[in-house]
């Protein structure tokens, strides 16, 4: 599977048909999926059985914090999903569900927990490895 990224404002940004959006999309993952979780994330995925590539949803509480925070947050998680794309099994459903003690971490710290809770959830065809980052917040 290719992965298709889009140019936009100095800034690549995931396409749209690897976004899980629709309220029943979400409801069917939460029904029919299977869920892990860590301190830092829940995860909820479905595996389709209809062509497609896989989408990942993510949520976020207002608890977590105001608009910025959640924002932040939620450019973060999709930065470094994108980069997993082609380890991700196809046909997948996934939503990630943001807990509070996100708020605290760097890149490094976040993409780790996430790594940790998608590979229990055996959603990775290959694990990807540890990247290195020189440009760390």
């Amino acid at each position: 599977m290719e992965f298709i990224l889009r140019w936009r404002k100095g800034a690549y940004f995931v396409q749209r048909a690897f976004r899980l959006k629709r309220r029943n999309d979400f409801r069917r993952v939460f029904r029919a999926g299977t869920s892990v979780a860590n301190r830092q994330f829940v995860l909820y995925s479905f595996k389709r059985m209809d062509e497609g590539v896989s989408r990942v949803g993510i949520s976020i509480s207002r608890k977590i914090g105001k608009a910025v925070v959640r924002n932040r947050i939620k450019r973060l998680v999709k930065e470094i999903v994108r980069h997993w794309m082609d380890q991700i099994h196809p046909h997948m459903d996934i939503i990630l569900i943001v807990r509070n003690p996100v708020v605290g971490l760097d890149y490094k710290e976040t993409e780790s927990c996430l790594r940790h809770v998608m590979k229990r959830a055996n959603v990775f065809k290959e694990v990807p490895k540890v990247t290195k980052r020189s440009d760390q917040r």
